[in-house]
């Protein structure tokens, strides 16, 4: 059973696990907006709960939209969860300026809103990080519209630091063919310095939207989404969606490898566990533009040569 509060579009959308209960925060806007390209600029986070990851009871937003003038004054976007070593949950979420209410000129920058207990959450005053440009593509460097640094996800790393991936572009290279994965750490989840992206340009994607890395059959995976709209290269032409890429290393992200996992049909997908520890994937359902909700979970395995693939298809 697909997902979706009355009356609305939900679609990107981050899990928090407090080992009894499943939190989801997801991407929401009405209805009433008319077509669904306007719920990008008027997006909130909202918040609802399972115990199965299938049946959700919906809680409302949870982040709204800054004021005129802060980073995240147009909209709140995808972002990630995790719990630092004092017990308190953390959430990064990209915070969305446009520069005008025609033009699609936009700067995206990552925040920071902090919870005790993973429902009433209290946004951290400014931003924690944007793109800098010693690396990475900024707004005017290039046509593209945007200032891609957004959908963060947080792990800890072997090094015991904190490191972030986010969904950038690089100053360099074909303008359609620049998507990489962005990198910043950080040792104390406040603090955060940029660094190179740990991906090459030239892979095939303009972008490299809702990353997320999970541990599936003794190794780490990468999940990540690109529409066919957005696909350059040697995939232009092709279908785009949800796309995986097992991992060797977390210090280098091989793109050219990765391979579609699902159609555009799902997108945004993320992985969870069951309370079994089985692995399962869900997805954001769409159908001819119009955005459906949230999936129910798929479960997922290995084919022969390492890769996620969702295991009723094989």
């Amino acid at each position: 059973m697909v997902f979706c509060p009355p009356q609305s579009w939900a679609w990107d959308f981050w899990f928090a696990d407090d080992g009894a209960t499943y939190h989801l925060y997801f991407l929401n806007a009405p209805r009433s907006l008319g077509h669904p390209d306007a719920r990008h600029r008027n997006a909130c986070i909202g918040h609802a709960v399972s115990n199965d990851l299938r049946t959700w009871t919906d809680l409302g937003p949870v982040l709204q939209h800054g004021e005129s003038g802060a980073f995240d004054a147009t909209a709140v976007w995808t972002g990630c969860v995790v719990r630092d070593d004092a017990g308190l949950w953390r959430m990064f979420y990209t915070g969305a300026r446009f520069l005008s209410d025609k033009a699609p000129a936009n700067v995206e920058t990552v925040g920071l809103a902090v919870s005790p207990d993973l429902d009433v959450w209290q946004k951290r005053p400014g931003s924690l990080l944007s793109a800098d440009c010693r690396w990475y593509e900024t707004l005017g460097s290039s046509a593209w519209p945007e200032e891609a640094w957004r959908d963060p996800w947080v792990f800890r790393g072997a090094d015991g630091n904190w490191h972030m991936l986010v969904t950038a572009r690089a100053r360099d290279g074909d303008p359609l063919d620049r998507g990489v994965v962005g990198h910043a750490t950080s040792r104390d989840l406040d603090h955060w310095v940029a660094a190179p992206p740990l991906s090459l340009p030239g892979c095939g994607f303009a972008h490299v939207e809702v990353m997320q890395i999970v541990d599936v059959a003794d190794r780490k995976h990468m999940v990540f989404s690109c529409d066919s709209s957005k696909l350059a290269g040697h995939r232009a032409g092709s279908t785009g969606g949800i796309w995986t890429l097992p991992l060797n290393s977390l210090e280098h992200f091989p793109l050219s490898e990765a391979r579609l996992l699902l159609p555009e049909s799902h997108y945004s997908g993320r992985v969870a566990f069951d309370r079994r520890k089985r692995p399962v994937l869900l997805a954001c359902m769409q159908n001819d533009g119009d955005i459906l909700g949230l999936s129910d979970p798929m479960p997922l395995t290995t084919d022969a040569d390492g890769y996620l693939i969702v295991e009723s298809e094989q």
